[in-house]
């Protein structure tokens, strides 16, 4: 029999995600703890959002973090690393 050693990080007594090494657990723990961060201030912003929509906003934006530290300290645009699709512009 083997013995596996398994990492889970859990929130307010949720389990949210299960890791194979502590740094990847780590990891996501404080990517989780920025994105609780960010809700705090996105529900202070004058722009109607609800609930859900706060929440979603503040995980994307603490999963690229970096990318948005790039943009705010004054860089170019983030790399995308998907092509988006072309909004038509009304006339």
């Amino acid at each position: 029999m083997a013995v596996v050693v398994k990492y889970v990080v859990e929130r307010n007594g949720v389990e949210r995600m299960t890791f194979t090494t502590k740094k990847e657990a780590d990891a996501y723990d404080k990517m989780l703890d920025i994105a609780e961060s960010l809700e705090v201030m996105l529900e202070k912003v004058d722009v109607p959002l609800s609930e859900q929509q706060i929440e979603s906003l503040a995980l994307e934006i603490a999963k690229s973090k970096d990318d948005f530290m790039n943009v705010l300290k004054g860089g170019k645009e983030a790399i995308q690393k998907a092509p988006t699709a072309k909004v038509k512009k009304k006339m």
